[in-house]
């Protein structure tokens, strides 16, 4: 079990439209704002996706490069860039999100039903995600939507090897419709059934936020929150920025006496290059 907790902000997602969500940051200069108050309050990584002039997803090079950049030189965040992109993203798209050399990426180990959606990720490519990652130093993070997933996983550490930095770090994103159940006895089967020396996060969608933020504390894991996965703090009580997610995590984090864990910290844990 981890002494301390690693917190990771989703703070955009791709799938809510910032009409319907005005707190919602979308533009370059909301997300840095973002990353430096969600920091101030416990974050250690970030988790990016982009948008566009029309604030709808974009996976744009440019805009992703100078994503990288400007949290860099504005935060001292551990940044990651998604590769999952909106539901709709071509896999060429996606995979070159690595060109734009983030900290970390996430690498999505199976396709699962998304609502109404379908979210693909062929074996292959999860395969080409993997080696370009490995060929970078880019260090994944293995988002597993249901447990089937971690076979997957297991088989892809048989055949391809060790991540780049040597390190098995996965995150359990519980809730989506379609995917895994948000509740305590999944999680506890998902963990179980983690590779050996692997460390793991964990993600609830909508109402499951609270209910896998306390297993995932207790079963020595880490936390992942944000405007992504949740944008009601409470029932009927929207979410005011994503910082007050985040400094909830800290603070449940604190009493379970695992307290978060700095950037640099982090980066120790995941094996990210300093």
């Amino acid at each position: 079990m981890s002494q301390g907790t690693l917190i990771t902000v989703a703070p955009t997602g791709a799938e809510h439209a910032k009409a319907d969500v005005p707190q919602l940051p979308v533009t370059l200069e909301e997300l840095v704002a973002t990353a430096q108050s969600c920091e101030q309050v416990g974050a250690a990584m970030i988790h990016v996706h982009i948008r566009g002039e029309d604030t709808k997803p974009s996976l744009d090079l440019g805009r992703l490069k100078a994503t990288v950049e400007a949290l860099r030189s504005e935060t001292n965040l551990v940044v990651q860039l998604s590769t999952g992109g909106s539901v709709h993203d071509p896999e060429e798209h996606r995979l070159r999100v690595l060109e734009a050399m983030p900290d970390s990426a996430s690498c999505t180990m199976g396709t699962v039903n998304f609502g109404d959606d379908v979210f693909m990720n062929r074996w292959e490519f999860i395969v080409a995600l993997h080696k370009g990652m490995q060929e970078r130093g880019i260090v994944p993070e293995y988002e597993i939507f249901d447990i089937g997933q971690l076979a997957s996983l297991k088989r892809l550490l048989d055949q391809h090897g060790l991540p780049a930095g040597g390190h098995v770090h996965v995150d359990f994103v519980m809730g989506v419709p379609g995917g895994m159940p948000g509740d305590a006895a999944t999680l506890v089967a998902a963990v179980n059934a983690l590779p050996d020396g692997a460390t793991f996060s964990a993600t609830g969608i909508g109402r499951t936020t609270i209910p896998v933020m306390f297993t995932a504390l207790g079963a020595g894991g880490h936390l992942r929150v944000g405007m992504e996965d949740t944008i009601s703090y409470s029932r009927g009580v929207p979410v005011r920025d994503n910082a007050q997610l985040v400094a909830r995590a800290a603070g449940l984090a604190k009493i379970a006496q695992r307290p978060a864990l700095s950037p640099d910290e982090t980066r120790k844990l995941l094996g990210v290059h300093i």
